[in-house]
């Protein structure tokens, strides 16, 4: 049977929802909510295809918002089922999160749930020239990636870069990688790493097996910073 939606569980999901950062200037997606179920969209007034012609920036910022209704959902107890792409007959429907069976919550989802409460990357500087964080910790980012459907490869040169490569390249595997990013992101906050990210990889040497493809290029630092910074390299240009 059904287990009962909570009064106003579904509000609090979309609220939680617009936490995470975007590659857009503004979101390109609007959340509705109806009967147990949160739905993302894509915003044909927000949205310029223009802009981000393949819709690859607008599905890992697809991606990132999937991550915080998952943690909201755990807060309130209860277990969200993700679907991407649910309906090929609305194009506009990137995602849909719906509330299921009864379950506890974990201490370590109550402090990432915290911390999607911090403000939103900004757009601006790296996280600096600080050494690279300890061997574990990065592991330990590494596994919430992988956990995400995604590999984290550290490159060569003293271990402060890395990047998250999908197996393939496809709007599910973009939204893969946003919820990798949302994760790692994340868990650095609550582990005192700084995390700088690029979503737009170049200059990068092949990483993973055949058919990996680079989605987002990471930057990481010893120290924490006072807020995540996202750097845009605008070769193709995005929001």
């Amino acid at each position: 049977m059904r287990a009962p939606v909570l009064r106003g569980s579904t509000e609090r999901l979309v609220i939680a929802g617009t936490m995470g950062p975007t590659i857009h200037r503004v979101p390109a997606w609007r959340l509705t909510a109806a009967d147990g179920r949160v739905e993302v969209h894509a915003d044909p007034a927000r949205f310029r295809a223009m802009d981000d012609p393949s819709g690859r920036g607008l599905h890992l910022s697809c991606g990132t918002v999937l991550v915080n209704l998952r943690l909201a959902a755990a807060q309130l107890g209860r277990e969200a089922v993700i679907r991407q792409r649910p309906d090929a007959d609305r194009p506009t429907l990137l995602a849909s999160a719906r509330l299921t069976r009864r379950r506890r919550v974990t201490r370590e989802e109550r402090l990432l749930y915290a911390a999607t409460m911090r403000p939103a990357p900004a757009r601006g500087a790296v996280a600096g020239r600080d050494a690279a964080p300890d061997a574990r910790l990065v592991g330990e980012l590494a596994e919430f990636a992988r956990l995400e459907g995604t590999t984290m490869h550290v490159l060569p040169g003293g271990g402060r870069r890395a990047v998250l490569t999908t197996e393939g390249d496809s709007p599910g595997a973009w939204m893969r990688a946003g919820r990798a990013l949302q994760s790692v992101l994340l868990a650095a906050t609550l582990r005192g790493v700084g995390v700088s990210f690029l979503y737009e990889v170049v200059d990068v040497p092949p990483v993973g097996a055949p058919g990996d493809v680079p989605q987002v290029l990471l930057e990481l630092s010893a120290q924490p910073v006072d807020r995540q910074h996202e750097r845009q390299r605008h070769r193709e240009r995005v929001g």
